[in-house]
Formats: structure tokens, C-alpha cells, sequence
């Protein structure tokens, strides 16, 4: 039999956990090829932790080349351009063809899609606007501290609030939580609305018993930072001493200009298959659209990546075996809502549950801060960290990090 190739485009979450698990199935003779720009991986959950100055960069990345098994290749290079049709990319490393292809490119910030946003926000979704945040919380007196979402999509979406309760938790150990006050600001209607009025009413109460202001339902018109504030549509003008930035998000150039792209920009996929629309084409994570039972979307978070990745790569390995393909993503997922002072909530769910999503909220605790902890450790630490992690961390069941250098 020929040998076959696989392209995986993108060396995230769901790239990699799709180039392992290929890897780890197909025949030695295949290729698993992998894409990627980035030659260090960030795990960006911890971001969080950057942002408050309780990780350095280093400390939250690893080389790519590190996380991929033995025998998956890694192409260091920007992708131009897709054509689903004939499995192949444009690349800034030349042209590239595949028997199978997976797009797992996630979804990138739109900085300029807000007025003023690029200049005025510490953008805590990058490593170099995370660590300025870090800086401008060492020269921080106090004063008012915002958390604004300039727009809507934005992936992970437990973000805005984990970043006020744990600049909220760092102004106190500062000692300088008294001189201020915390506000956030976002579109939504509630936090994490895809999940329920329960689990939104759940999120504000954490903030509420941190004196934290939430401001649902406020679009932002623009942001100046000459004079440091923000401006409603309105024309109501929020001022700041400190202003931590979500931005919207969008996907990459290369899939909106393509033909995967559906009327939103993202790539639709059979929610259980991640087939697209072209034929032995799958795409997984935050680059893809999957509408739930209530017409929200599944919110783009690592969590998912991870599960569509691994089923998407097992479906390939059967069908090039020339056996069926039972596996099919399931919607169930996790996260954690850091709420400072070593303590962290842990939210499970069926994302796939009808009418609505069914999700368990645990309150905070150390020991599910301790999970997250370990969790990190399972994608940056050492090898040693990494397999006792992979052998350790249990939810209901699921491993929650798995990578095959473990």
C-alpha cells in the first residue's frame, strides 16, 4: 500500500492532540504533517497567570518540535492559502498536498475591529500584552481598574472574568485593593451566556463577593487612550487608571478567503464527524462554527479542540484502515473559572444537551486550582511532569491532558 499523507494545519491544542493520536494510529510509513508558524507552543490558559505577574514567558511555552511524537514532521511555516478541494496549501515554505487534511488554524485577535482598542487595552490574549499588563500592575498606586470586551466573538469564554477576579485578588495582596475599584465591561448579556442563565448568575455572584461591578449588555463605540477612557454609543465616557483588553476574534486570513469558509467567516462542520463540506477534509476548534440545540454557537475553548482533535484523527486512521468510523464528538466539556488567592471553580457540561446546555458549576477550591496547575504542567513541564500528569488528571472519566511525548 502507498503511503499516505496527512496534513494537519496548526500546531495548537487541536493540532497537536490530532498529530499525536494520527501518529500513534496510522501505519510507520504514512505521514502526519504538521503546519505551524509558531516554533514555541504556548499554553495560553496561562496567560491568566502572566498577566499578574505569577508566570514568566518562559515558564508557559515550550518548543513545538517537543510536544509532537516521534515521527510527525513539523513544516515551520505561514499558510497563504487553502484549497480544500485539492487537500493543499500555499505556504511561505512552498506548496503542500494531503490524502487527508485537518484545519486546526483556531481563530486570531482583530485588534483594529474596535476604534482606539490596539493603543488603549493591555490585551492580556497575547504573551507581550499579558506581561505589559504585569509591568503596568508593578507601577500601579490604584485607581480604576477595567476589564473591557471590545467586541463579540472572542474565544475562551470564561476569560474576562478569571482576569478581574485575579486582578482583583493581586491589587489585594498589593495591599492596594482599597484606593480601588474593579469594572468590567462586556456585550453580553450575562457571563458565559451559552451556558445558561445558572451559570452566568454563578459567575456574577463571584464577582459580586469581590466588589467587583459587571456592566452586561454594553457595546463599546470606541476606546481613547489620550484621555483614558472608553466611549458607549451613547456618548457615555468610562474612564480608567487600567484597562485589561478582550478582543473579538476572527479566523485566519487564509480559511476566510477560502472556500471553507461559510456566511460567518468560520469553517461549519458536522458536529459529530468535523467533516466540512469537501471530502476527506475535517476541520476542529476554534476555527470552526457548531450551533447548538438553543442557536448559540459551542464556545471556542481548548477543551474542545482537544476532543474534536482526537475523534477527528481516529475517524481518519478507520477510514484509511478501511473500517468504520464510529467515533463522534460528543459536546462534553470543562473548565476553570480562576478566582484568586490559590482557589479556583471548575465547570462541567453537555454542550450538546438539549434545550440547553447542561453544565455542574463546583465551587472554588484549592484543589481545583491544583488541577489547573497540574494541567499546565501536563503541556509545558518537563517529561517527567508531563507523564505524571497524563497519568493523574481525571474528570468523570476523560484524562484531561494528554500528549503522546508523555
Amino acid at each position: 500500500m502507498a503511503a499516505r499523507t496527512i496534513l494537519v494545519l496548526g500546531g495548537g491544542v487541536g493540532g497537536l492532540v490530532t498529530a499525536n493520536e494520527l501518529r500513534r494510529r496510522l501505519d510507520p510509513a504514512d505521514r502526519v504533517v504538521v503546519v505551524e508558524r509558531e516554533r514555541r507552543h504556548l499554553f495560553q490558559p496561562s496567560l491568566l497567570w502572566l498577566m499578574v505577574g505569577r508566570r514568566r514567558r518562559d515558564q508557559i511555552e515550550r518548543p513545538l518540535r517537543e510536544l509532537v511524537a516521534p515521527g510527525v514532521e513539523v513544516v515551520e511555516a505561514d499558510i497563504t492559502s487553502v484549497d480544500p478541494a485539492a487537500r493543499s496549501v500555499q505556504t511561505t515554505a512552498g506548496s503542500l498536498a494531503g490524502d487527508e487534511m485537518v484545519v486546526a488554524l483556531g481563530a486570531e485577535p482583530d485588534r483594529d475591529a474596535v476604534p482606539g482598542y490596539r493603543d488603549a487595552a493591555l490585551d492580556f490574549f497575547s504573551p507581550d500584552g499579558a506581561a505589559a499588563c504585569a509591568r503596568a500592575l508593578d507601577a500601579f498606586k490604584g485607581g480604576r481598574v477595567v476589564v473591557a470586551v471590545a467586541a463579540l466573538p472572542y474565544k475562551c469564554p470564561a476569560a474576562p472574568y478569571e482576569a478581574a477576579l485575579l486582578l482583583e485578588d493581586e491589587l489585594r495582596r498589593r495591599g492596594l485593593r482599597a484606593p480601588s475599584e474593579i469594572d468590567v465591561y462586556s456585550p453580553e448579556p450575562a457571563p458565559m451566556p451559552v451556558a445558561g442563565a445558572a451559570m452566568g448568575a454563578a459567575v456574577v455572584a463571584l464577582l459580586e463577593a469581590r466588589g467587583i461591578r459587571f456592566h452586561p449588555g454594553t457595546k463599546i463605540e470606541r476606546f481613547e487612550p489620550g484621555s483614558r477612557e472608553i466611549v458607549l454609543p451613547d456618548g457615555t465616557r468610562v474612564g480608567y487608571d487600567l484597562l485589561a483588553g478582550v478582543p473579538p476574534h476572527r479566523a485566519p486570513a487564509a480559511v476566510r478567503e477560502s472556500p471553507l469558509a461559510g456566511g460567518t467567516g468560520w469553517v461549519p462542520v458536522d458536529r459529530a464527524t468535523l467533516e466540512t463540506g469537501h471530502e476527506r477534509v475535517h476541520a476542529i476548534g476554534d476555527v470552526t462554527s457548531i450551533t447548538l440545540a438553543n442557536g448559540k454557537p459551542l464556545p471556542r475553548a481548548g477543551v474542545f479542540a482537544h476532543g474534536e482533535g482526537l475523534v477527528a484523527a481516529r475517524r481518519i486512521a478507520s477510514a484509511l484502515a478501511g473500517r468504520p468510523a464510529d467515533d463522534a464528538f460528543d459536546g462534553v466539556g470543562y473548565c476553570w473559572v480562576e478566582a484568586g488567592a490559590g482557589r479556583a471553580a471548575f465547570a462541567t457540561g453537555a454542550f450538546f444537551a438539549e434545550p440547553d446546555p447542561a453544565l455542574v458549576l463546583r465551587g472554588p477550591g484549592r484543589s481545583w486550582h491544583a488541577g489547573k496547575v497540574l494541567f499546565e504542567r501536563s503541556w509545558v513541564g518537563g517529561r517527567l511532569e508531563r507523564r505524571l500528569a497524563h497519568a493523574g488528571l481525571v474528570v468523570g472519566g476523560r484524562l484531561l491532558g494528554v500528549t503522546a511525548t508523555a
